[in-house]
């Protein structure tokens, strides 16, 4: 891979269980049959929620880089809208990974995933269901309600547990769902509601874009099923791990845990918060760590 490479991107949608999903191809322009990363966001996050920073910057390094929508998100299509599942988000990485290996131009043989928080734990997923993915990264991956303690665990099935209830009960009888905020302040019945999740999830929201900010409640429910560590040691590819002290979203200590219990990671430390590695100094220094990571791991 060569040094600050120029790229183009196009649109490149594919079809995941008969729903389209809006794709951006960035490539980079000279490199010849390039190593492809394919990328999506977070929970209830879209494209273009500050991850062209990161996929312009592979591509500069002469990466190819597929970035998605998941269905129901951005411009992708689906209803209900935003309905945050993680079954239906990892069959969309199956899906994009499946068109990943069909485009020309690209190195079929040599797909990278990369994910943030809730798709943290998606790319770990759709690797060891593969069997043949290069290299991940994870950045502040979700690590699974069972590494957190049994009396936070308890205070979100009691809080989460009604809206939840009535979102299935109202959906069955109607069609439509019961949608609580994805970000919200301290106190809020939010999904995300932790002091730094309000200011930092906006600032990832492109200006003049209107963030919709709802999800279905039955979501804080799936949580309970979604486990990663029930399949991250099955990961063979090398994996890096990006961990914030100050994350108040995923803790420390459980992507600690994460990591331990795959043979091929490595875990970075970072003094940051959930939203911090997106802007300014902190962007730098991972984008760094990342394009540094693909660079012994990538070439072909």
């Amino acid at each position: 891979m060569s040094d600050q490479v120029k790229f183009t991107r196009e649109d490149s949608d594919f079809t995941s269980h008969g729903t389209r999903c809006a794709g951006w191809l960035y490539r980079p322009v000279g490199a010849v049959n390039p190593p492809l990363l394919i990328m999506a966001h977070g929970f209830a996050g879209e494209r273009s929620f500050a991850l062209p920073s990161y996929a312009e910057r592979f591509a500069e390094i002469g990466v190819a880089v597929l970035l998605f929508d998941y269905r129901t998100f951005g411009d992708s299509d689906g209803l209900p809208r935003n309905n945050v599942d993680p079954e239906k988000h990892c069959q969309d990485w199956a899906a994009a990974i499946a068109h990943g290996r069909m485009l020309k131009g690209v190195n079929t043989n040599n797909v990278s995933l990369w994910g943030y928080s809730f798709s943290g734990a998606h790319v770990l997923h759709a690797a060891a269901r593969d069997g043949n993915i290069r290299a991940i990264i994870a950045m502040a991956p979700y690590s699974g309600m069972a590494s957190e303690p049994i009396t936070a665990n308890l205070r979100r099935l009691i809080r989460y547990f009604a809206p939840a209830l009535w979102d299935r009960i109202k959906t069955r009888l109607t069609g439509r769902p019961h949608y609580i905020p994805v970000i919200g302040p301290p106190g809020s019945i939010a999904a995300l509601n932790t002091e730094e999740c309000e200011p930092g999830y906006r600032s990832l929201v492109p200006d003049g874009l209107l963030l919709d900010n709802r999800a279905p409640a039955k979501v804080m429910m799936r949580f309970l099923g979604y486990d990663p560590g029930t399949f991250a040691g099955k990961v063979n590819c090398p994996t890096l791990l990006i961990a914030g002290e100050h994350d108040s979203v995923i803790s420390l200590s459980s992507v600690e845990r994460l990591a331990a219990s795959m043979r091929n990671s490595e875990l970075i430390k970072l003094p940051c918060n959930h939203f911090e590695p997106f802007r300014g100094e902190w962007f730098e220094h991972n984008i760094k760590l990342q394009t540094e990571f693909f660079r012994r791991h990538l070439a072909a």
